[in-house]
C-alpha cells in the first residue's frame, strides 16, 4: 500500500533528479548518463505504457517511450527534434505543492503546482499531474506525467 510519504519522496527524488542533470550539464559531467537513471529509475517504461505529455512539447507532444522522453531532458539522441533539453536549463531547486493526492492499493494520483528555481534565483511555475504505481520492489514508478504553463490571465 502507498502512503503519502511515499509520493512525497518520490516527488522529491523527481526534483533531486532534475537539479542533478542540470549540475552534471554545468559541470561538464555525465548529464546524459544521469539522466538515463532518472527515466529508468523513476518512470515506468520496463513496466508498460508511460503517458508522459511534458512541458514544452509541441510538435512531439507526447513521449511513450524511454528514448523520447530521454530527448525532452537533455537533447542528446535527436529522437525528438524540437527538443532543447528541459533539465539541462540550470535549475538549482524544484519544489511540490500538491493540490491533492488520491492514493488506491499501488497506485497515486498527485496533482498541483512544482516551481523550479533557475540560475538566477527565479522560480518558473508548472501545473502537474503524475500518475504513480508500485514496482515489485515497493518503488514507485511514474506512469502518467503531464505538465502544462498556468493560463495566462488578463
Amino acid at each position: 500500500m502507498i502512503s503519502l510519504a511515499d509520493v512525497e519522496s518520490a516527488q522529491q527524488a523527481w526534483g533531486a533528479g532534475i537539479v542533478s542533470i542540470a549540475s552534471a550539464h554545468a559541470n561538464g559531467g555525465d548529464y546524459v548518463g544521469i539522466a538515463s537513471n532518472h527515466v529508468n529509475t523513476l518512470y515506468a517504461y520496463q513496466m508498460g505504457p508511460v503517458l508522459f505529455k511534458p512541458t514544452l512539447a509541441a510538435t512531439d507532444q507526447f513521449r511513450p517511450t524511454f528514448e523520447t522522453a530521454l530527448s525532452y531532458f537533455v537533447a542528446s539522441n535527436n529522437a525528438c527534434i524540437e527538443d532543447r533539453g528541459f533539465a539541462i536549463k540550470g535549475w538549482k531547486d524544484v519544489r511540490f505543492e500538491n493540490s491533492d493526492v488520491i492514493i488506491d492499493g499501488n497506485t497515486a494520483l498527485a496533482m498541483g503546482n512544482y516551481f523550479f528555481t533557475g540560475p538566477e534565483g527565479g522560480e518558473v511555475k508548472v501545473e502537474y499531474t503524475f500518475g504513480y504505481i508500485q514496482d515489485n520492489e515497493g518503488n514507485l514508478r511514474i506512469q502518467l506525467h503531464h505538465s502544462s504553463i498556468p493560463a495566462i490571465t488578463d
